[in-house]
This record gives C-alpha cells, structure tokens and sequence, in this order.
C-alpha cells in the first residue's frame, strides 16, 4: 500500500472523526478547520500568534509560546515616577513696612534644586519692618519644610534677623522673640541651615514678593 499523502489522511479524518470539539476549542468551524490544516503544509509560519480563544475556553489550552506572544502584545503601563522631594534649597526673603511702622508685607522665593522658584507673599497688617522682615523668614521657611526641603541656605538683606539667627548678635527687642523663637524652631525641623546677609540688590525677587503682599492684601 502506497504512503497516504497529507491531504488524503485531513480528508479521512475529516469525514471519520468527530471535530466539533477542535472547533470549539479553537472558535472556529469545521470547514476552516479542515482549510488550515491542509494548507499548514505548504504555506510559511505566520508571523503572529491567531486571537486567543474567547475567554470562557480554559487556559490549559493556551501553548508558552501563545502566552509568551499576548504578553508581548499588551500595551505598556508606564509606572508613575516618584515624584523627587527637593534635598537642598536656597531661600530668598524681606519683608517690608510702609511707614515703619504701617502697612507691612512679608516675601519669600524658594530655590529649589531643580531651579524652580516657588515666590510666596503674606500681607501683615501694620507692622514694623523688623517684624516684616523676620515673617518672611518664617514663610519661607513654612514652604521649605512642606516641600520636604532638608537643607536650606537662607539669604536676606535683613543683617539684624541673619545675625541674630546665626546666633551672633543678641536678641534686645522683646517684641521679635516670638517670631525670633519660630524661626528657630522651623530650621531646627531640616538637617543642614545657614543664614547669610546679602546686598538689597541681590534680594530683588523677595522685596517683589514683599511689595506685592502689601498691594495685593496677599
């Protein structure tokens, strides 16, 4: 007896066996069951895995190589990047008192690392400038700590509030040590603080802020 070809034995089986069942596994009928693999033979690999099966069939019937190919098909989920908390800062602060005292308004930017500003402005009512000047310490150093800022370099034009914060100069005026007693608390919060008086012309951007928080009623 001569060897049955490929298509003579699909063709026996086809009209012998009972394929309902690989039709069902496969969400197919039979006569393209019967097509596909009469042309397995003849035609080249395909270049991608047919859709799966619907969802109710078991999964025992998909092959590793399927899964390995519905992995590599489902779209990518790019994670959330942790949002970076600011290690080092620089904050910039005034404060100002129209009329010393009068109308008063505190200033702060914050540097961060990065080299975004975060400019903050709080109006005080009537105040001294000294008054003004230590608040926009406090403020900005407020937004530092909220930010998760852990080291900080604070610059003022403010010699009487860097001194005294350095510790260098004695506190005379009663009327600070509240706000003299805050701002120490605030840095003692962060790992590394340093206070330094600058020129008015480098503070630019804080004695804005400060202005601003007098107009604005900040």
């Amino acid at each position: 007896m001569s060897r049955p070809t490929l298509e003579q034995v699909v063709a026996a089986i086809a009209d012998t066996e009972p394929l309902e069942r690989a039709c069902d596994r496969l969400g197919c009928d039979r006569s393209t069951l019967v097509s596909v693999l009469l042309t397995a033979r003849s035609e080249p690999a395909p270049a991608s895995i047919p859709k799966a099966p619907p969802a109710t069939q078991s999964a025992s019937f998909a092959t590793p190589a399927a899964v390995r190919q519905r992995l590599a098909e489902r779209p990518a989920v790019e994670e959330p990047r942790p949002v970076a908390r600011p290690g080092r800062a620089t904050l910039y602060s005034d404060g100002a008192s129209r009329g010393n005292p009068g109308p008063a308004g505190a200033g702060a930017v914050l540097v961060l690392g990065s080299g975004q500003q975060v400019r903050l402005g709080r109006f005080l009512g009537v105040q001294t400038n000294n008054v003004a000047e230590y608040e926009g310490v406090i403020l900005g150093l407020e937004k530092a700590l909220e930010l998760g800022v852990r080291e900080l370099d604070v610059k003022a034009d403010s010699m009487l509030a860097m001194m005294q914060l350095r510790g260098a100069w004695k506190l005379k005026n009663e009327g600070l040590r509240p706000l003299f007693a805050k701002a120490r608390e605030l840095s003692e919060r962060l790992d590394r603080v340093t206070w330094s008086h600058i020129p008015r012309e480098q503070n630019a951007a804080a004695d804005e802020m400060s202005n601003r928080a007098i107009d604005e009623r900040m």
